[in-house]
């Protein structure tokens, strides 16, 4: 069966960006809601963040605080996309993966998982959203 472009990352709407975890060289995204869902967003790239129209790239000062400014908020929109990588809107903001090829680290862009139900995504370069890549 083939993976339906944001089938799984839509899931976190309604979910609120419950803590940040800043891991060595990589981060987590940890979500809360009204069902026993955990989701995990780990970004082994790290992401670009907007906030309240303002964008902030992993090397800017600022960028950490902006992140942080999105705990407590609402999940509203989820793009997966050629072209847009994946993207998670807020109320007040976004959070963006779409590196270019000298950003990537590793063999995996990012990872969700948490869900009751033990269905999880990974992200690679060259598959799904980031087969431009």
């Amino acid at each position: 069966m083939a993976y339906e472009l944001n089938s799984l990352l839509s899931r976190l709407v309604g979910f609120k960006l419950h803590s940040v975890q800043f891991v060595a060289d990589y981060v987590q995204l940890r979500f809360e809601g009204s069902t026993a869902d955990m989701p995990v967003l780990t970004c082994d790239v790290l992401p670009t963040v907007t906030l309240s129209g303002q964008q902030f790239s992993p090397t800017e000062t600022g960028w950490a605080n902006a992140l942080r400014e999105l705990i407590f908020q609402k999940v509203t929109a989820t793009y997966e996309q050629t072209g847009v990588g994946i993207k998670v809107d807020f109320v007040t903001g976004s959070v963006q993966l779409h590196p270019t090829e000298d950003e990537l680290v590793g063999p995996e862009i990012a990872r969700l998982c948490g869900s009751e139900d033990p269905i999880f995504m990974v992200w690679r370069p060259g598959e799904d959203a980031f087969e431009d890549l």
